[in-house]
């Protein structure tokens, strides 16, 4: 229902403001490292000329580029004017808006392990002039995680970047991408180096799933509505599935792969950021630290698999729709012996009261039929009377659907009768669109996220502890295959949804995974 619809039935809209009190972005200088990389071009400055077309952006700012190849200011604003109008949300871009922007932005060359491009960087930045762009600087990391340490080190020597939480005059903050790491090992001692050069709460690292509109209303969905915190419980819920699939293959990044696989690439983060926003308890406050705090005791709660609770899987050549896609093994740079994952699938329970004996069933694969996320919240079955005792297992159960993407909205499954002089049950849906409610726009992740960084608001990146105690998960469940070829049986084709060891995964508790067509 609209606006116009609310007005109309004489009953008052009651909207609230939460961003009043929200930090407001200062002006500040974004540094970006790896500026000539496809991350850059695609995402970070389609998100940064969005934000300033919309007047999000402090007043003033400014973007400069650092990488390793030579080419001037004005032909970097060329290639990143062609791949706005390839990759950004309003296309064409007009370039009366484009110079506009462009005007904020420049290109300096140099090499990361090279101590004097970082003194001559801090020359350009302080060559601004105004104190705010020279002391309030954003270092955004666009490089491998190989890299980070080399990077950072060299602004700290350079004067740059402060390790203290506060330094005196303006402030610096750090965001990495993902992977932070391959395994618990390597991530804590990654955050070991970092932390010699820069504090824990100046770093961010950014996952781009938790900037996804439908993401962020989780929580406003779980804890501003009271009809449903009842139901969010052992009591009445009966399994939750959580499913991230992708319906391509692995593609040009076969290299890339071949040391993640989909464990590493979209379990660790992805899977389990949904999980604990989906089954937090309460935060005492929508402070980032508090938030934060729930997300951690979440993820800390959930108790090591079973073997027997593992399912990994790798494509095979089969088609989705009219595209035929090629074996894993013999993608572009992928060992035709590999035993990499493309598909894993897992079956996790949480040590606590609220969700003590309830399966979490969390699965993410490559070239499955469709590309969906979503959250599937499974209430248990009606008892055994009335319409249940003459339906059995005809008669479905409910169930809450969070849907991040494509299709962003929530869907609430009930049983209704079937018009009609015949009595039929069958389930109804009651959908929450964001496009039918709020029209088609949604900001891209990276708008929102960027802007949450510059303004210093951590509430949706992730702390040390919290990537550390996911890792704990993702390294036992690794563990559960180390060693060990692929099994005939943990082979699925290409366009079809995994191995047929994850439907018997579900089965043996009497479950079964749900379309995402629903």
């Amino acid at each position: 229902m609209n606006i116009d619809d609310w007005n109309s039935g004489q009953e008052e809209v009651m909207v609230c403001r939460l961003d009043t009190r929200s930090k407001k972005p200062l002006p500040c200088t974004v540094v970006i490292f790896g500026a000539s990389g496809d991350l850059t071009q695609r995402k970070l400055i389609p998100a940064l000329y969005h934000l300033c077309r919309e007047e999000q952006m402090p007043d003033p700012f400014r973007i400069i580029g650092f990488a390793r190849r030579e080419k001037s200011s004005e032909s970097w604003r060329k290639e990143l004017f062609e791949g706005i109008n390839k990759f950004g949300r309003t296309r064409p871009v007009s370039t009366e808006e484009w110079d506009e922007f462009a005007a904020h932005i420049e290109y300096y060359q140099g090499n990361f392990d090279d101590l004097s491009a970082y003194q001559g960087l801090k020359e350009v930045i302080a060559a601004a002039g105004q104190r705010e762009l020279c002391e309030n600087l954003l270092f955004y990391l666009a490089v491998s995680p190989s890299q980070f340490v080399e990077i950072v080190s060299n602004l700290s020597r350079a004067g740059l970047l402060c390790r203290r939480e506060k330094c005196q005059g303006g402030w610096q903050r750090l965001v990495v991408e993902k992977p932070f790491g391959k395994d618990l090992e390597s991530a804590h001692r990654l955050s070991e180096e970092l932390s010699e050069y820069v504090a824990e709460n100046k770093i961010f690292r950014i996952d781009h799933y938790l900037g996804k509109e439908t993401v962020q209303n989780i929580m406003m969905f779980r804890f501003s509505n009271s009809v449903f915190e009842p139901l969010w419980s052992r009591q009445w819920i009966d399994h939750v599935q959580i499913t991230v699939s992708e319906n391509l293959g692995v593609g040009a990044r076969g290299g890339y792969y071949e040391e993640a696989g989909a464990s590493r690439d979209m379990m660790q983060n992805h899977l389990l950021q949904l999980m604990a926003l989906a089954a937090m308890e309460p935060p005492v406050s929508l402070d980032a630290e508090s938030i934060r705090d729930e997300k951690v005791k979440l993820i800390n709660s959930i108790q090591m698999p079973f073997d027997e609770n593992i399912v990994r899987g790798q494509y095979l050549a089969g088609k989705i729709g009219e595209i035929e896609y090629c074996a894993y093994r013999n993608e572009e740079k992928v060992n035709p012996k590999s035993n990499v994952e493309t598909y894993v699938a897992a079956k996790l329970f949480v040590d606590n009261w609220r969700w003590a004996g309830v399966p979490f069933y969390l699965r993410t694969g490559k070239a499955l039929p469709r590309s969906v996320s979503e959250i599937r919240f499974q209430f248990r079955k009606p008892p055994h009377t009335l319409f249940a005792a003459q339906c059995g297992a005809t008669l479905d159960s409910n169930s809450i659907t969070l849907r991040l993407q494509p299709d962003e909205g929530i869907t609430f499954h009930i049983n209704g009768k079937v018009p009609g002089a015949s009595t039929e049950i069958r389930p109804v849906r009651m959908r929450f669109s964001y496009n039918a409610e709020f029209g088609a726009y949604t900001p891209e992740a990276y708008e929102r996220l960027l802007l949450e960084a510059i303004a210093g608001n951590s509430t949706h990146f992730i702390r040390r502890d919290e990537v550390e105690m996911a890792w704990r998960i993702i390294d036992r469940i690794r563990s559960s295959w180390k060693g060990k070829d692929l099994k005939e049986e943990e082979f699925y084709a290409a366009g079809t949804w995994g191995p047929a060891a994850a439907d018997q995964l579900l089965r043996r508790s009497g479950h079964f995974w749900r379309s995402t067509l629903d």
